[in-house]
C-alpha cells in the first residue's frame, strides 16, 4: 500500500536547512508538569509531548489520516517484513543529523542504525529501570539474555552483539523478534524509542532528562522544571514539505488549502508555561496569551451551545474541534497494599464496595460539565478492541456496597466509620494534586466513601512525584489517566499485566487469570478473536475489582484564527511541526 510519508517531499541534507521562522511563535500551556525528557525514565504525558519533537522514531503517524495510519519518519519507506513476520528491515534516511551539542565535540553527528540499537538496548538495561521495558521485554532475539547477564553482573555490555538487533551497514537496521508481534510497528512509532546518541547519555548521565538531544525539528533552549519550557528550531533539521491529502472532511479541506506545499516546520519557537489551574489557563487563553488549548470543562456552559461555539466566540473567529479522547481515566487501587490489596474474598469485597461508591455520572454531569462519557470498559472509544455494546457488571450502588461490607465484617464504630474485620482502623489514603480539578474529584470520592462508612484521607503532592511513587507501588489509591500511545487495545490492557509492575502497571495488579488471557491475546492477529479475549480480560478486572473505571473526556480544542493547519491527532500530541502562524 502506498503511504503518504509524514515528512514527505524533497529532503535536503545540507546543514541549516530548517525552514522555521524565529519570529513565528506558538504560546501554550501544560496543565501539569513534565518529568524531564529522558523517555526511558518517564511515561509522563507532558514529557512525551515535548520529546515527540526532539527525538525521532523510525515510524510516525500521518497528520490527517483518521483512523491513525503509520508512515515513515527516519525510515526511508515502511520496513521490509519477512514471510514469517518476525524480521523487520528498516532503511534509514541518509543525512539526518542530531542537533548541535557539546557532547559531539564540535563535530556534526549523523543518525545511524547503531543509534537505534543503542536506544533499544538502553530500555532493557537493568540500570535504566525503564518504565517502558515492557514494550520490548521478551520480544527481540537475544536482548533479554543480555539484560539477564547484566542483572547478574551489574554491568550492561552495550558493545555486545544481539542476534535480533543488527546493522548490516550504516543505514540499515534489522530487527528479529522471538515471535510474531502484531503491534510491533506501532511500538516503533512510540516516542520512547526515538533515537538517542550514546555520547549524549555518557556526557550528561543522570541529567540526560534535562539535556535532551535528538534529530527532530526542535531542541530545548530553556527549561525551568515545573514552570517553563522553551523550544527553538533545530538548525540541523532537514525540513519537509507539507503534503497530506488523506482526509476529506471540512476541517481538513481548509487545512489543506492553508498548508499545502509549505516547507515545514514554519513555527520557530514554542513557549510552554505550566499552568495547573483551569481558571488561570482559561483566562490566559481569553487574554490571547495562549494560541491554542483544550477548553476547560468549567467554561463549557459559557462557550458552547451544544457542540457548537456561541456567537461571541464565533465572532472572534476561534476555531473549534471536538473529539472524544482515546484515553481512559481511572483510580488505581494498590494490589500490594496491606489494607486494600490481595485476593482474599474480604479484600475483593472491600475493593468492590469502593468501586460501587464512586458516582461516575456525577463526575460527568457536575465536574465535567457534560464534557465526558462514562466508561464501561478499559479500552476507550477510538481504539481497536473497544466494544460500544459492552456494559460493566459493576455499577454505582452505595446501598449494595454497604450490604457487602456488612457481610464481610467491616463493622461500624461509634463515629459511623467502619473498621477492618480484625478490628483495626480502616483508613483509605488517596493521592491527589493541588489543582482544583483534583480537589473536586477528591470531594466526590469523600462523598461516596462517607456513604459507605469508610474514612478517607487525601495526600497532596505534584503529578510527577505521584507518578514516581505509583511506579514503586507506594500509593494506595490515585486518580490517573492513560492516553493511547498506539491505537490498539493491548496498549491499555498491558497497564494491568503482572509483568509490568514497576513500569506502567501503577496499581500493581497481578492476576494469574488476567495474565494468561493477556499472553493469549498478544499471540492472536488483530481482529475479532483477539477482541473477544479483551472482553474476557475486562470481566476479570471487574471480578477482582482491580481499579475504579471512570470516564473518557470529550475535548473541545480552541485555536486562535492566526493558527493555521491545526488538527488534534489521536496519538501524536505535538502539532507544532505541522502548523503555521499568521503574523498578528
Amino acid at each position: 500500500m502506498l503511504l503518504v510519508a509524514a515528512f514527505a517531499g524533497s529532503v535536503g541534507v545540507a546543514t541549516g536547512t530548517n525552514p522555521a521562522d524565529p519570529s513565528k511563535v506558538i504560546k501554550m500551556s501544560f496543565e501539569a508538569a513534565d518529568d524531564g525528557f529522558d523517555m526511558i525514565r518517564t511515561a509522563n504525558f507532558y514529557s512525551g509531548s515535548v520529546s515527540e519533537v526532539i527525538y525521532e522514531t523510525l515510524l510516525t503517524y500521518d497528520y490527517l489520516a483518521r483512523p491513525a495510519k503509520l508512515v515513515p519518519e527516519t525510515a526511508e519507506v515502511m520496513p521490509e517484513i519477512s514471510e514469517d513476520g518476525k524480521t523487520y528491515t528498516f532503511h534509514i534516511k541518509k543525512g539526518i543529523y542530531f542537533s548541535p551539542d557539546r557532547a559531539f565535540k564540535g563535530v556534526r553527528r549523523e543518525l545511524t542504525a547503531e543509534d537505534y540499537i543503542y536506544t533499544f538496548k538502553r530500555v532493557l538495561d537493568p540500570q535504566s529501570r525503564s518504565v517502558h521495558a515492557s514494550f520490548l521485554a521478551g520480544k527481540i532475539v537475544g536482548l533479554d539474555d543480555l539484560a539477564a547477564q547484566a542483572q547478574k553482573s551489574g554491568h550492561f555490555s552495550y558493545d555486545a552483539p544481539v542476534a535480533g538487533l543488527q546493522a548490516p551497514d550504516r543505514y540499515t537496521l534489522r530487527i528479529t523478534l522471538n515471535s510474531k508481534d502484531y503491534n510491533f510497528l506501532n511500538i516503533m512509532a512510540y516516542v520512547a524509542f526515538g533515537a538517542v546518541a550514546q555520547e549524549v547519555i555518557t556526557t550528561y548521565g543522570a541529567q540526560s532528562g534535562q539535556h535532551p538531544v535528538g534529530t527532530g525539528p526542535y531542541m530545548l533552549q530553556t527549561y525551568v522544571p515545573r514552570s517553563k519550557i522553551i523550544l527553538v528550531a533545530n538548525p540541523e533539521y532537514r525540513g519537509f514539505t507539507w503534503d497530506f491529502k488523506t482526509s476529506t472532511d471540512a476541517i481538513d479541506k481548509q487545512i489543506i488549502k492553508d498548508m499545502q506545499g509549505k516547507r515545514m516546520p514554519q513555527v520557530g519557537r514554542v513557549e510552554i508555561n505550566i499552568i495547573e489551574e483551569e481558571q488561570s489557563r482559561w483566562l490566559a487563553f481569553q487574554g490571547k496569551q495562549i494560541d491554542f488549548d483544550k477548553m476547560p470543562q468549567l467554561a463549557a456552559p459559557s462557550v458552547l451551545d451544544g457542540d457548537k461555539l456561541k456567537p461571541e466566540y464565533v465572532g472572534q473567529r476561534i476555531q473549534l474541534q471536538r473529539i472524544v479522547d482515546a484515553s481512559t481515566s481511572f483510580t488505581i487501587m494498590n494490589y500490594r497494599d496491606p489494607i486494600i490489596g490481595g485476593n482474599s474474598l474480604d479484600k475483593i469485597a472491600l475493593r468492590r464496595a469502593i468501586v460501587m461508591a464512586y458516582d461516575n455520572k456525577r463526575e460527568v454531569d457536575l465536574l465535567n460539565n457534560g464534557q465526558a462519557t462514562k466508561l464501561e470498559m478499559f479500552i476507550p472509544p477510538g481504539v481497536v478492541g473497544y466494544n460500544p455494546n459492552y456494559r460493566s457488571s459493576v455499577a454505582y450502588d452505595p446501598v449494595l456496597a454497604n450490604k457487602l461490607l456488612d457481610y464481610f465484617g467491616y463493622k461500624h464504630g461509634a463515629d459511623g466509620y467502619r473498621s477492618m474485620p480484625d478490628g483495626k482502623p480502616l483508613l483509605l489514603k488517596l493521592a491527589r494534586e493541588q489543582v482544583t480539578s483534583s480537589q473536586e474529584i477528591s470531594e466526590l470520592w469523600k462523598l461516596g466513601l462517607d456513604q459507605i462508612g469508610i474514612r478517607s484521607e487525601f495526600v497532596v503532592n505534584n503529578f510527577a512525584d505521584n507518578v514516581k511513587a505509583a511506579v514503586q507501588c507506594k500509593l494506595m489509591l490515585w486518580n490517573v489517566g492513560w492516553t493511547a500511545t498506539y491505537p490498539e487495545g493491548q496498549n491499555f490492557m498491558q497497564l494491568l499485566y503482572g509483568a509490568n509492575i514497576g513500569q506502567n502497571n501503577l496499581g500493581c495488579y497481578d492476576s494469574p487469570v488476567y495474565n494468561a488471557l493477556y499472553d493469549k491475546a498478544v499471540t492472536l492477529p488483530l481482529g475479532p478473536e483477539r477482541n473477544t479475549i479483551y472482553l474476557q480480560m475486562n470481566r476479570q478486572i471487574e471480578a477482582d475489582s482491580a481499579l475504579v473505571l471512570r470516564t473518557t473526556r470529550i475535548r473541545s480544542w480552541l485555536a486562535r484564527p492566526w493558527v493555521k493547519g491545526f488538527k488534534k491527532h489521536p496519538i501524536l500530541h505535538s502539532e507544532w511541526p505541522y502548523i503555521d502562524v499568521d503574523k498578528h
